[in-house]
């Protein structure tokens, strides 16, 4: 059911070239999600969160340039409640229908024309449960709330083009009021911070992502937290937010972000961001953690294997990000991999070993891996699975074993480059592997990613 904005300026067709934007951008696994007709250059989000009633209002500026002629356009938005919506400065006329948000502007946006959206909004926003009976969008904790986006949940708290194919920069802006005691919350998000503000009974704060990220990457998270900051030796900021529940079991987490990140830019390239940090959180019942850009999201104290995994989704999903959400094994293959040489390198496991006991079946983690080839999960429900991980790190292992570590490790650092920033494909990473290579690897692709069931021999 549609809802009008007050006093809507007129629209204007313009014959047969006026068109209507995508609801969609043709994902096969969440054909719903994203839109067409254009591409955002950046977000301007400007928020003001209520931690004690859990309400969130926010103003979101839009920054996009149309890739056909816009009689009008989707934005993907989930709950809350629309107040006004413009175009360009002038009032649009607005309509919701489940998940999407369609605005009709007193013009049509012409093709290659920058445009801005702004969309003004306020309620209480939504926690989404998947299919696997996870939980993510705005999700309140013990002190605060964390705002969580793999792979829908960012359309809960701000409207936008929420495709991984569709990245931006950001500035975020929140202001938060002090707590009942007058003590101010901390708020920490992705990128920079560039200015903090104590208003006397309310704190801002402004963060800025310069460099491209996807939507569901974004992160806010408010509460009480002890913050360490440092930088690397190169002159990387760390920002490393830690809640005071878990500061005992995150004691190594602000010296452990810096030497991952060190060890994996070795690896696969200079580190792509600005800055690095963690939020190391306490909400134990989520379970799991998230590669938020910049600052990874802990539900609780990580363990050492699993910051290593996050640290590199920096490289492996942030900076080089699948073009569709069934190349997930491109971001969680290899970050399991990356976990693998870590062990190598702490003297625990060889990465031979850890691939004999997935493919035996003895490894902790190797329960389901053979159920679907990881380049192709059956549905959204299952593209978080264990063949995305497991058999996708198995994968990797299986190409370096065909062309020798030289090569591989060139290939890894040619695909974060050439990519860098930018969205990515199964079949540019085969092509890359076969020109750098000089070999057909027909037969092993086939065989370790896309055949069904158990390869036959190791």
């Amino acid at each position: 059911m549609g809802t009008a904005c007050s006093d809507p300026a007129p629209h204007t067709e313009v014959g047969a070239r006026a068109r209507i934007g995508a609801a969609g951008a043709g994902d096969r696994l969440f054909p719903a999600l994203g839109n067409g007709g254009y591409d955002v250059a950046h977000y301007d989000l400007t928020l003001h969160y209520v931690p004690e009633t859990n309400h969130l209002s926010g103003t979101a500026i839009i920054t996009a340039r149309a890739t056909q002629n816009l009689a009008r356009f989707n934005l993907d938005f989930a709950g809350l409640t629309v107040r006004r919506a413009t175009v360009n400065g002038v009032d649009a006329r607005f309509a919701r229908e489940e998940n999407e948000l369609t605005l009709t502007p007193a013009k049509t946006v012409e093709d290659g024309e920058t445009f801005q959206a702004t969309v003004a909004y306020s309620g209480t926003p939504r926690m989404i449960e998947d299919a696997d009976g996870s939980v993510e969008g705005w999700i309140e904790t013990d002190d605060g709330s964390t705002a969580l986006g793999q792979p829908v949940g960012s359309m809960t708290w701000f409207p936008g083009n929420h495709h991984p194919s569709d990245k931006a920069a950001y500035d975020i802006r929140i202001t938060v009021p002090k707590d009942e005691d007058g003590d101010p919350y901390d708020v920490v998000s992705s990128g920079e911070l560039v200015k903090e503000e104590d208003e006397g009974d309310r704190v801002s704060s402004h963060w800025r992502s310069r460099e491209p990220m996807a939507s569901y990457l974004a992160n806010i998270s408010v509460g009480y937290f002890e913050t360490i900051k440092d930088r690397t030796d190169d002159g990387l900021p760390i920002h490393v937010a830690v809640d005071p529940d878990e500061a005992e079991g995150a004691a190594d987490v602000a010296d452990l972000v810096p030497e991952i990140i060190e060890w994996a830019s070795g690896l696969f390239g200079p580190y792509p961001f600005s800055s690095a940090g963690a939020v190391v959180d306490h909400l134990p019942d989520l379970g799991y953690a998230l590669e938020t850009q910049t600052k990874p999201y802990f539900d609780s104290a990580p363990e050492e294997s699993l910051l290593v995994h996050e640290l590199a989704h920096q490289w492996f999903g942030n900076s080089v990000t699948p073009r569709e959400w069934k190349d997930m094994w491109l971001n969680e293959g290899f970050a399991n991999y990356a976990e693998w040489l870590w062990e190598e390198e702490q003297d625990g496991r060889t990465v031979q070993e850890t691939f004999e006991s997935f493919y035996d079946g003895t490894h902790a983690e190797s329960d389901g891996i053979w159920d679907f080839p990881p380049a192709d999960p059956p549905s959204a429900a299952r593209v978080s699975d264990s063949p995305v991980y497991g058999r996708g790190a198995m994968v990797l292992h299986k190409v370096r074993q065909a062309i020798g570590d030289k090569t591989f490790f060139t290939i890894l650092r040619t695909w974060t480059r050439q990519h860098r920033h930018g969205n990515a494909d199964t079949g540019q990473f085969i092509a890359l592997c076969e020109q750098k290579s000089g070999k057909d690897l027909t037969e092993l692709f086939e065989t370790w990613l896309y055949a069904e069931g158990k390869p036959a021999a190791a």
